[in-house]
């Protein structure tokens, strides 16, 4: 990986073209547990921050900062997609105006077809994400256009549910896949988020789309 400055962002390794779909994830695992089953070689997944647990109380969730790279690097290579990580900005300390300039950038230079956002549910970081995600991707003659927004669910948004997420596009994806992946970040893995909940959330998003396992979004902006 190429450290890059001023920006500190850090690439995955053999960038290429054909990138289809952009994915902004506030913290490493939003991306798999809201995108793993579609995740591959079209893909890029923007880290918007990183963070690391020193202090944890179980041992298997303490990482550093290298470790958290390197758990990214791991998904990456399974998956197929490519990525860039903010290294300059830590989780928890989201400034909306920052994340407004990172996100043009991204979306000016790839120019992708489609954009997945995180839901804005309690959780903090979320939310100062899908604000600045919504001001990024407005219509503006000097920003590229996207025509497809879609905003991606976390277990946390169905186990807490506050009604905001109504699911209005599916796609069948490998849920066995999808969990191996997660499970090559083994620092976030919980068990308010482990594998059989995300295997249960799929059946049901399956289950509403005809499919055996699927992963659902809610569609923000479709032109075709």
């Amino acid at each position: 990986m190429e450290s890059l400055e001023p920006n500190k962002l850090v690439f995955s390794e053999n960038l290429g073209s054909g990138i289809k779909s952009l994915i902004i994830s506030p913290h490493a695992d939003d991306e798999v547990l809201g995108c793993g089953g579609i995740l591959d070689k079209t893909c890029f997944v923007y880290y918007c921050g990183l963070d690391e647990s020193k202090v944890a109380p179980d041992p298997t969730h303490r990482i550093s900062l290298e470790d958290r790279e390197k758990e990214i690097g791991d998904v990456s290579d399974f998956l197929g997609f490519q990525y860039a990580i903010n290294r300059d900005t830590k989780v928890n300390f989201y400034q909306e105006q920052e994340l407004i300039s990172a996100f043009e950038k991204q979306i000016n230079d790839l120019k992708p077809e489609r954009i997945f956002i995180p839901l804005p549910s309690y959780n903090q970081d979320h939310k100062t994400v899908y604000r600045a995600a919504q001001v990024a991707l407005r219509p503006h003659d000097k920003n590229h256009f996207v025509k497809q927004v879609l905003i991606y669910e976390q277990p946390h948004s169905i186990i807490w549910d506050q009604g905001d997420f109504k699911p209005t596009y599916f796609v069948p994806i490998n849920i066995e896949r999808k969990i191996e992946a997660y499970e090559l970040q083994p620092s976030q893995v919980r068990p308010f988020r482990s594998p059989d909940l995300l295997r249960a959330i799929a059946k049901v998003r399956g289950s509403q789309s005809n499919c055996d396992y699927a992963e659902a979004f809610k569609v923000e902006r479709w032109v075709e």
